[in-house]
């Protein structure tokens, strides 16, 4: 299993959210890069990013950011947050982002999804957000009533190379992960899982790893210290 510190970009910041809140942030750092300088000293081979202001408006408001980061290392990033269509894909593509993550776009559009599938094949992940197991889009500001498991199974059907698995209640609480979740996914799943939302606890990480998940997404508790960057991507390998 991999670890991938996250970078929440809002108007050029690091944030976090609660619950996806975009009233309920705390910034971090108004410069990206020394948060990226921090996560390479401690160890960090992959990167997260999401654009907050591009999921909540459909815009890649902190494209120039994303890429000054992209250009100061080499590690294998991904992005998501407001790709809306084929061109943003292949503009993040072209400044070396290794793989893009669609949310809101796979829920509304699902056979758009399954041709960039197939096109792009592993640069492309979809994002699974849940709130009480119905897919969140747009920020999380709306809920669709499709159930998120069953919309994972159908994503793996099309053969998705990695889905990214949010339980938006415990997101940015430092309360812990979701794990039931992961679990029930990993039995009905083949594609690569990413758990996000909520690890907080070195004992997640294990238990995670030991369940065969993927990768895990790391972000408030690094900022918070509550975990160490470093142990953690020990613990995961």
């Amino acid at each position: 299993m991999y670890i991938l510190p996250a970078i929440d970009l809002k108007s050029g910041e690091v944030v976090r959210l609660v619950e996806g809140d975009y009233n309920n942030k705390t910034i971090y750092s108004k410069n990206p890069l020394e948060v990226l300088d921090f996560f390479i000293e401690n160890g960090s081979k992959y990167l997260h990013i999401v654009d907050l202001d591009g999921a909540s408006d459909g815009e890649t408001i902190n494209f120039n950011t994303i890429k000054q980061i992209i250009k100061k290392c080499s590690l294998f990033v991904e992005v998501g947050g407001g790709i809306r269509n084929e061109d943003t894909i292949k503009k993040y593509l072209d400044i070396g982002v290794k793989r893009i993550i669609l949310g809101t776009l796979a829920a509304e559009n699902i056979d758009f999804t399954e041709k960039m599938i197939n096109k792009y094949m592993e640069h492309i992940a979809v994002s699974v957000d849940s709130r009480d197991r119905m897919i969140a889009i747009k920020g999380w500001k709306e809920i669709k009533k499709e159930d998120s498991v069953e919309f994972c199974i159908k994503l793996d059907s099309m053969g998705i190379d990695t889905i990214i698995y949010t339980d938006i209640s415990k997101d940015g609480k430092l309360s812990g992960t979701n794990l039931d979740i992961y679990k029930e996914l990993r039995e009905k799943v083949s594609c690569s899982i990413i758990a996000s939302g909520g690890i907080t606890f070195e004992e997640e990480i294990i238990k995670l790893r030991d369940m065969n998940i993927d990768g895990a997404i790391v972000g408030k508790s690094i900022y918070e210290k509550k975990i160490d960057l470093k142990r953690i991507i020990e613990i995961a390998q």
